[in-house]
Parts: C-alpha cells; sequence; structure tokens
C-alpha cells in the first residue's frame, strides 16, 4: 500500500472536504475534518492541516493538491518495488488507532550516542497533543524540541534506551551493524512499553516501527542474537512513520530531544562544542578534540567507523 503526506492551508482543507463531498466515510477519526473514499485511494484530512493519502493511487491523489501544500510528496521510483511494499503494512484506519510507535535517532550524527523511544498515547493523550505540532523531529528546531518533550514525557508511557559511543563501537568492532544494533534496540523499548502497559492496564492496538530496514531484515537482525517478536498484537512497518501516527512523532520527539541532552553532557565533558551530523564542521571539531584531548577521547564521543575518523586522523 502506498501513502503520501501533505500539508495545506485551513482553506484547502474545506475546498478539499467540499470536493469528496460524494466519497465521504462516516465517523471520521480522531482530529480529523474528514474522511473520504475514493476508488483508489483513501483520503484523511486533519483540522492540523495534514492530510494523508493511502492506496494505489495515494501519489496521483496527493499530487492534485501538491501546488496547494507546504510540502510536495516525494516521488516514487518508477520501477522496482516500493519499501512499503510488504506484509507488515499499516492499516487504512492506522491513524484511528491505538498503538505503540517506536523510533530512533542520533544514527547519522558521528558526535553522540543513539536513541531510541517506544510510546504510547491513549486516545485522549492523541487528543491532547493533537495542537502541540508534535510530529517528524526532524522537521522541528532543537529549541521547540527542548520545550515540547517535557510536556510530552507527562502524558505518554514510553521507554527510552540510550547506546553511548563506547559501547556502539564495541559492539561495530564486534561485527554488529547499525541496523543490527537499531532493531535489538527498537525491541527491546517495545517490549519494554508492553510490559508497562499490562502493568497498567493500558490498551493498544499494534505496535508502528518507523521503517529503517525491511521487515525480514529486521526479524533477522532479532534471531542473530536469540530475539524475536512473540506478541499476538500485530507489528507495522512503515517509513516517515512519525507523520502517519502521533505515537511515532512523539517518540521521534523523545529520541531527539535524549539526543540533544547527550550532547549536552558531552560537551561539557570534552570542554569544545560538538556540531551535529557528520560534515566538515563535524570534522574541524573533531581535530580540535585530537588535538587537545587525544585520539581517546575522540573514540569516547563519536561513532568511530564513520569516514570522519580517517579524515580527521590523516
Amino acid at each position: 500500500m502506498s501513502y503520501e503526506v501533505i500539508q495545506v492551508e485551513k482553506s484547502i482543507l474545506e475546498k478539499m472536504k467540499i470536493t469528496y463531498a460524494d466519497s465521504l466515510k462516516p465517523n471520521p477519526p480522531q482530529g480529523a475534518a474528514f474522511a473520504a473514499k475514493t476508488k483508489g485511494c483513501s483520503i484523511t484530512g486533519y483540522r492540523s492541516g495534514k492530510v494523508l493519502f493511502q492506496g494505489k493511487e495515494a501519489t496521483l491523489e496527493a499530487n492534485r493538491w501538491a501546488t496547494n501544500s507546504k510540502s510536495t510528496p516525494q516521488k516514487k521510483k518508477a520501477t522496482g518495488k516500493s519499501v512499503n511494499d510488504h506484509q507488515y503494512q499499516p492499516p487504512n484506519n492506522v491513524t484511528s488507532l491505538v498503538l505503540l510507535g517506536s523510533d530512533e535517532t542520533g544514527t547519522g550524527d558521528y558526535f553522540g550516542p543513539m536513541t531510541v523511544v517506544c510510546a504510547h498515547l491513549s486516545e485522549e493523550q492523541m487528543k491532547t497533543i493533537e495542537h502541540w505540532g508534535i510530529r517528524d523531529s526532524k522537521t522541528i528546531t532543537d529549541d521547540t524540541i527542548r520545550t515540547l518533550a517535557p510536556k510530552l514525557l507527562k502524558e505518554c508511557t514510553y521507554s527510552l534506551l540510550v547506546l553511548k559511543n563506547e559501547k556502539y563501537n564495541d559492539l561495530q568492532q564486534k561485527g554488529m551493524n547499525q541496523g543490527q544494533m537499531k532493531a535489538l534496540l527498537h525491541h527491546k523499548a517495545i517490549t519494554n512499553v508492553m510490559k508497562k502497559c499490562a502493568e497498567q492496564d493500558l490498551p493498544y492496538e499494534g505496535v508502528l516501527i518507523d521503517q529503517f530496514v525491511q521487515p525480514n531484515r529486521y526479524f533477522e537482525y532479532l534471531r542473530s542474537k536469540g530475539q524475536s517478536w512473540r506478541s499476538e498484537k500485530p507489528l507495522y512497518f512503515a517509513t516517515k512513520a512519525e507523520n502517519i501516527h502521533p505515537a511515532v512523532a512523539a517518540a521521534s520527539v523523545l529520541a531527539r530531544y535524549s539526543f540533544l541532552q547527550e550532547m549536552d553532557a558531552l560537551e561539557t565533558e570534552v570542554g569544545l562544542p560538538l556540531p551535529k551530523g557528520a560534515g566538515a564542521k563535524v570534522d574541524a571539531a573533531a581535530k580540535e578534540i585530537v588535538r587537545h584531548k587525544g585520539k581517546d577521547a575522540l573514540y569516547n564521543c563519536t561513532k568511530w567507523h564513520f569516514g570522519n575518523t580517517q579524515k580527521v586522523l590523516r
């Protein structure tokens, strides 16, 4: 199942509702201004301005409104299967389900750890945060993350795991790739929240992971370390899942918040500013660390196998 997400102004949202008047569905999901079903696509328009298109004609239908949107849907490759073409796709009514959402951050940053969060939001909590602007943390400024996350921590049930640089480097040198590490961290965070939900009698209908690898490979990574998915609850995978369900968006924000706090602590420990990402500014900062603190200090605050290391040590 293909899907697209765009952001539109309120006036366009109203226009869309009128356009799909003959295809409107009764009882749209919580937070939605309307829900419609055409021959090849399901459309859900949210009062926040987010519009979700799902189905074989999702891209075609989204492109009808792309010129009026704040974001243009990504073009799919003309050939080959979509990364979302698998049996673990979320259902068409995913936005109306109470799900556990799992996401991670820090994977592309040379400095700092990898952080993974799984979050649960009840129907009431999803309604509470609806207008907070909770979405993919990559689209929110760090200052806003620092404001939103403390409020979010009081609302949701969650599990946070932090893989610090020394442990990350140790696992990598023992042969684990980043995908394996992520899979195991997601699995642990999810099972932690499932346990909390059981203890607190919190209902949920499944789990949605922001897809970083094909599901079959995810399960292979778990099996390689003696783990497996044993729950009867369905497990879903989707790319850009932060745009599909608020629980994943919440996990994204909390994971980023933890990453920022870890970076603050590393900067204090190193005594030098640490840029995010893996570009030229990062290389310059790494050279300063080697110059003032030595190679061991660099090892302890970076993902050592990144190409930046060789550039710096040369």
